[in-house]
């Protein structure tokens, strides 16, 4: 047996001492504590608006000030799981503190969360910003802005794919015009001379033509096989119509959604380590960001950023009430649509365009490559292009086209009239005949305005800014100790988590 050695000195232990006079949680808390940034800032804001959701009789209810706390401070120390939450009320001190002892179970927080809050939190969030703005730490009105795929809390085997119900309903379409054509052949008369439209037929069109397809074969002598696709589309096409256009309407103009969040679409994802792009049920998270603070957010089910610029800056026009006098954004970003909106809202756009530094580089070669129309030197006098080889080319037309969101874009056609025997061709113009090239006039001038832009003394240094600003707050959203996904499902309640992240994000950033 070892001899204890009698002169080891240790500090009294008595865990079941009273206190005549027990601490505080307050004094249990450091100064500098987080949570004290998010006890202070949210004790600032004015929550009038959440009331506004609280019946008036009935039982007294949990503070929505104490609720919004905690859920902030959960967000910020990435705890999302309202049990969990449920659990740290009882056990850690500083949520015990933040909610004044009090005890609301996961039910409530989530309630609170998903219901009470997702009117309300793009609300709050404006006026944390707008704290944060007073205090001098951020400035709401020059931007930088970014997007980024958020996986959603949906299973990503559960699909539905718009390419697949348009593929099915043209198969039954034609399928059903053959067995028009059938009966035609075989029962004429009884058919008659009238022919249905074929063309996206309805379930009750569909009805109809079977039945009669059916009445004038009835007594005649017909194929087994044509028999048996009757009855079967008599009884699954019409349902199945109907089925298609139920999904075509959650679509709406998508490609795609989840079965257990028809919120969701399916983009492609570059979070795995093989960077292989997945197709996964995703959201489309973008931010806007001045000095590493989240100033706007907005979710999308587009894959594409180009489409998510207007209503992005719009639903900051919503939130403050007017545009920022500038932004900065990278290639995704550079259209004709976007550039216009920029211009009509008065916003000093530093946003890059497809190609941009593919043409910095070219610039930069001595032997230039003579596909490109920035080569083909433009005479404004006359309006025509004049080819690397001096020959003009004349305006031969115009055209229009839309987008996917119906905004008009017009082009000028130009061609040149002998190419036959050029030593250029192969480069120039590879294809047969003359060389006809189709120029969007006033995009060449957008592209020429930001160039100018991007590449002056302040665009140099907005573009470095803004890889500094924006890219590195997207890992509070994605990657906090595993979690990839959101935990709610829909959009609604989606945007609730986001706003409590990036509030949580910006009272971390406050808090150092």
């Amino acid at each position: 047996m070892q001899k204890q050695d009698t002169n080891i000195v240790f500090k009294d232990y008595s865990p079941n001492q009273l206190m005549l006079l027990p601490p505080s949680l307050e004094e249990l808390i450091p100064a500098h504590h987080p949570a004290r940034t998010v006890n202070s800032v949210m004790d600032q804001i004015d929550l009038s608006s959440v009331y506004a959701y609280y019946w008036q009789n009935g039982a007294s209810s949990y503070h929505p000030r104490m609720l919004l706390k905690i859920l902030v401070y959960g967000y910020l120390e990435n705890c999302f799981s309202s049990r969990k939450l449920e659990k740290a009320t009882r056990e850690n001190i500083v949520y015990m503190w933040l909610s004044g002892m009090q005890r609301p179970d996961h039910h409530t927080i989530n309630r609170f969360r998903s219901e009470r809050l997702k009117q309300v939190i793009r609300d709050i969030f404006s006026k944390v910003v707008l704290l944060l703005h007073q205090e001098g730490l951020l400035d709401i009105k020059e931007v930088y802005t970014d997007g980024t795929k958020i996986e959603a809390n949906a299973n990503r085997y559960t699909f539905v794919w718009g390419k697949a119900i348009k593929k099915n309903k043209e198969r039954i379409s034609k399928q059903l015009q053959e067995l028009w054509e059938y009966a035609g052949s075989v029962a004429a008369q009884e058919l008659g001379a009238q022919e249905p439209d074929f063309i996206n037929p309805s379930p009750e069109k569909v009805s109809q033509t079977v039945d009669k397809i059916n009445q004038a074969l009835e007594g005649k002598s017909v194929d087994k096989k044509v028999k048996q696709k009757l009855n079967y589309a008599r009884k699954n096409w019409p349902a199945k119509l109907e089925e298609y256009a139920q999904k075509e309407q959650i679509l709406a103009g998508r490609n795609s959604y989840s079965k257990t969040d028809p919120d969701a679409t399916f983009m492609r994802m570059k979070e795995d380590h093989m960077k292989n792009g997945q197709l996964k049920p995703a959201y489309n998270l973008q931010l806007s960001t001045h000095g590493q603070f989240v100033v706007n957010y907005s979710l999308h089910p587009n894959p594409t950023d180009t489409l998510t610029l207007k209503p992005h800056l719009e639903k900051y026009c919503q939130l403050y009430g007017f545009y920022p006098s500038n932004c900065t954004a990278d290639a995704g970003y550079g259209s004709e649509e976007n550039y216009c909106f920029l211009e009509e809202n008065q916003i000093e756009a530093f946003v890059k365009y497809n190609y941009f530094h593919k043409e910095l580089q070219q610039e930069s070669k001595a032997k230039k490559v003579y596909g490109l129309l920035d080569n083909l030197h433009y005479d404004p006098q006359n309006d025509r292009y004049i080819c690397p080889m001096g020959q003009p080319m004349e305006k031969s037309g115009k055209s229009t086209g839309k987008t996917s969101t119906g905004f008009v874009q017009h082009y000028s056609h130009y061609q040149a009239k002998n190419c036959s025997g050029c030593p250029l061709a192969t480069a120039c113009h590879p294809g047969e005949g003359n060389k006809v090239i189709k120029v969007n006039t006033r995009l060449q001038q957008q592209k020429a305005q930001a160039k100018e832009r991007l590449t002056s003394d302040l665009g140099i240094q907005k573009r470095k800014q803004r890889a500094t600003d924006v890219e590195p707050v997207f890992g509070h959203f994605k990657y906090n100790k595993g979690r990839s996904r959101f935990m709610l499902r829909g959009t609604e309640k989606v945007a609730v988590e986001t706003g409590l992240l990036a509030i949580a994000h910006n009272l971390a950033k406050k808090a150092g």
